[in-house]
């Protein structure tokens, strides 16, 4: 139980007021109208209030006592986290040479009466260059069935002068026209002009080709990623016509194909996916190419809610101990190595070293401390010892010297966290560029932390003491680094693997498991693979740098994502009379993809548990209470890979090992 805070005085105004009335007749006995339309006690109430206020004031001093106890165990209100997206450039036209969007580089909101625009700034260099076509051929099946590449010819490609298939004669699934690129276009819009024979690639329906873009990873596990279309930038009907398609490309990597080490850009023709088979059309025949262009359009980089602060003015030292100073902007962001404090002493200029105390700064050390809320900068302090002596905690300034922040930056809190599309202000602007855009939401913006929070937070810092030995401490540790980071949403778990599950722990190795939040609705109901990966973020490395240095000696320690164990079910139901059938299945299918879900799956609806097994009564009672369903009659449950529906032996148990997690392939409804 929390030991309650004291009031040092627990009464209120009335109690006041009915304590002078009764005092009254001590003082006045002919003061006998007590009404409140009498003058005096008018001036009663008025004394009430403001002795209300004072004791009002005076039990805060417990709360005062607590932020001061916090701060001498060097615990402080952390800064606000910015929220983080990738922002778009659309350039004007296709550009033949490199075009740079600075570091930097403002975008804001569009600014109105009620609300001021909210800007962030691009992290670093944007280079966009154009396409490098270096190889391109065709994956189809041979007249035996077998599969083989057919290599095309880029210079008469990229003249006109060709005109080849683009799959087999009888496109099958699988089939793919292969665009191989010299230079990385990680994060770019790409272009393709095609001239396409409308003699061929007849028998679909124009408004849903069955096909899809795809870019290489460079990585094993998931080798290729589906590119989003640029809305309305698909004109070749399918490639029917001669038209423009447009993409925006995911983060790339050099795949090895047909023997070239190349970045891939691919057209494969797509499986006819269950909620399309009645729209969507296979080819009769192979659509044909006379030319194509690659072409540059622009691309993303990352943006930070944030504004820099460059160059700014201190003041000058006086040459004491304890100098404070005062930084404009409030509250400042985490700072990055070369945002820092510079005293400059004549001609010589050096740049000092922010801590988060001074408890271990030598009296030389060019030390200074930082407040992110308050933006108060304070150098070494010196302090009295046992023998009489003074102890300086950290070098001081000369006097005459001049202090200046090299750079900070401001900003975060939760109005960061704006809608695709707000960010569409370029501030400053740059050659070529036409449009500018976020596509997706803002994510990860944090106000600072309140006394509340820090209250919350401190037994935790305390119990751990920023080491890491138990799991709680490395839960505890991970999400705090990953709320610093602007990834307070993500799941953190820690446990000992089993290699089987009959097998034991694995002496001193530790998992860290990452599960992390996806921000659209529908990808966290239904997330594929490409949603669960986190390794672009660079959140491994942060989080094993930062768990590395707090650990045991003895402990060997690996940051990862858990084992994803993807499950199909097919499920028979009986519907209940007059009830809509489709109605029906949409309700059910959406009960299974919530509840086999690593994010909100489970029956707390906080995650499948890890190393949870999952049996075939689970999903009966998962099923209950759904609205038309009489009962269920089936329920089979099968091992199955991303995207693929039911498929194999059915299994009455799928067991999870410790570190696994069940998520959903495709659920299957049928009605008895």
């Amino acid at each position: 139980m929390p030991l309650p805070t004291p009031k040092l005085d627990d009464r209120h105004f009335q109690d006041i007021v009915d304590e002078a009335k009764k005092r009254i007749p001590h003082y006045i006995k002919e003061w006998t109208d007590h009404n409140v339309s009498d003058p005096g006690v008018t001036m009663i109430e008025l004394f009430a209030w403001m002795t209300d206020m004072l004791l009002y004031r005076l039990n805060q001093v417990p709360d005062l006592h607590y932020i001061k106890f916090m701060e001498m165990l060097g615990v402080r209100l952390k800064e606000p986290v910015p929220a983080k997206v990738p922002v778009t450039f659309w350039l004007s036209a296709p550009q033949d040479v490199p075009l740079e969007v600075p570091a930097g580089t403002e975008v804001a909101s569009t600014q109105t009466e009620t609300q001021p625009s909210i800007v962030f700034t691009t992290n670093e260099l944007f280079v966009i260059e154009p396409p490098q076509l270096t190889a391109v051929f065709s994956h189809i099946f041979g007249g035996n069935e077998e599969q083989e590449f057919v290599t095309h010819n880029i210079e008469r490609l990229l003249k006109g002068q060709e005109n080849i298939p683009i799959f087999s004669p009888v496109p099958h699934a699988d089939d793919a026209l292969y665009f191989g690129f010299d230079n990385d276009l990680s994060d770019y819009i790409l272009g393709f002009e095609l001239d396409c024979d409308p003699s061929g690639g007849g028998g679909i329906n124009p408004n849903l080709p069955p096909y899809i873009w795809e870019a290489s990873t460079g990585s094993r596990d998931m080798p290729w990623v589906e590119c989003e279309q640029d809305p309305g930038e698909d004109t070749t009907k399918g490639l029917n016509i001669p038209g423009r398609i447009r993409m925006f490309l995911p983060p790339m990597g050099r795949n090895r194909v047909n023997h070239d080490n190349l970045y891939w850009v691919r057209l494969r023709v797509r499986r006819q996916p269950t909620e399309y088979l009645d729209k969507m059309q296979p080819y009769e025949t192979t659509p044909r190419l006379r030319q194509v262009l690659p072409q540059g359009w622009g691309g993303a980089t990352p943006a930070t809610h944030a504004q820099e602060v460059m160059m700014e003015p201190l003041g000058t030292s006086d040459g004491s101990t304890g100098q404070i100073y005062q930084l404009h902007v409030t509250p400042l962001l985490s700072r990055r190595p070369e945002e820092t404090l510079v005293v400059m002493d004549g001609d010589h200029e050096e740049a000092w070293i922010e801590v988060s105390n001074f408890a271990q700064s030598g009296q030389d050390d060019p030390h200074y401390t930082l407040d992110s809320v308050t933006g108060e900068l304070r150098l070494a302090p010196a302090i009295r010892q046992r023998d009489g002596s003074i102890k300086r905690y950290g070098r001081i300034p000369r006097r005459g010297a001049r202090l200046y922040f090299r750079r900070y930056r401001t900003g975060g809190g939760l109005e960061g966290n704006v809608q695709a599309g707000k960010l569409n202000t370029l501030k400053t602007a740059i050659p070529f560029i036409a449009q500018v855009k976020n596509r997706e939401t803002a994510v990860g913006g944090l106000d600072a932390e309140t006394l509340e929070d820090a209250m919350m937070r401190a037994p935790g810092l305390l119990r751990s003491q920023d080491r890491a030995v138990t799991e709680a401490d490395f839960e505890f540790l991970a999400r705090r680094i990953l709320r610093d980071t602007g990834w307070a949403q993500y799941r953190v778990k820690c446990l000992q693997p089993r290699p089987a599950r009959e097998s034991r722990v694995i002496p001193g190795q530790v998992y860290v498991l990452i599960i992390p939040h996806i921000q659209n609705p529908r990808d966290r109901e239904r997330p594929k693979p490409e949603h669960l990966v986190v390794e672009q973020n660079g959140i491994y490395e942060e989080l094993l740098t930062y768990l590395d240095k707090r650990r045991l000696l003895t402990t060997r320690l690996d940051v990862r994502a858990p084992e994803y164990y993807w499950v199909a079910a097919r499920v028979t139901i009986q519907a209940a009379t007059g009830a809509n059938h489709a109605q029906v299945e949409s309700d059910v299918l959406h009960r299974l993809y919530r509840f086999l879900n690593p994010l909100m799956g489970g029956v707390d609806g906080e995650g499948w548990p890890f190393g949870r097994d999952l049996v075939v009564s689970d999903v009966y009672q998962c099923l209950l209470g759904v609205p038309g369903v009489q009962y269920v009659r089936n329920v089979e449950l099968f091992r199955t890979t991303p995207g693929a529906g039911p498929r194999g032996d059915t299994q009455e148990t799928i067991e999870v090992v410790g570190h696994g997690v069940i998520a959903s392939g495709i659920h299957q409804v049928e009605f008895a």
